[in-house]
């Protein structure tokens, strides 16, 4: 896996303080994608000990709420298995902080992935500039959605669970 960049007490991409881990690789390429230097699966800069160590700094603090895969996209084939292990490496170290991951792919087609017993709230969904809206929370166009990944996994359909509707 490779990452582009750490960002630390970030207030946009989830709630409350959080650390972000941008990974590098992403297929969907969405038009007007707000960070497409993420997009090459062979960018940015290997994720090592040090990265790991550096965001396990951020989530050793009390006022950090938790972590945010986003990208690229987290659930890219170049990333997923090291993403994956890498949650459950947080989940077991820090089980009181928050999970979030943002992906272009939909709910439906991830549900079954293992990784979802590590995350707490999924974005899914490509941004389509044609349903930009800025006033929406935590997500960038009206199509995508903002999941409660637990909620959800316990429903028999397979509709997902919105963690917040706007």
């Amino acid at each position: 896996m490779r990452y582009h960049n750490i960002t630390k007490d970030d207030m946009l991409n989830g709630d409350g303080l959080r650390v972000v881990l941008w990974v590098a690789g992403c297929s969907h390429c969405c038009k007007e994608c707000h960070n497409p230097v993420t997009w090459d699966p062979h960018g940015g800069v290997p994720f090592d000990d040090n990265a790991r160590q550096e965001i396990f700094d951020q989530l050793d603090k009390p006022y950090i709420s938790g972590i945010t895969f986003s990208g690229g996209d987290p659930f890219h084939s170049a990333n997923r298995p090291e993403v994956r292990s890498f949650m459950a490496e947080i989940r077991e170290k820090y089980p009181d902080k928050t999970i979030w991951l943002y992906t272009g792919d939909v709910w439906e087609n991830v549900r079954n992935d293992a990784a979802m017993q590590y995350i707490d709230v999924l974005v899914d969904g490509e941004f389509v500039v044609e349903e930009k809206d800025t006033t929406l929370r935590w997500k960038g166009s009206r199509n995508q959605r903002v999941i409660d990944v637990q909620e959800s996994l316990k429903q028999e359909e397979a509709a997902p669970v919105l963690y917040c509707t706007d």
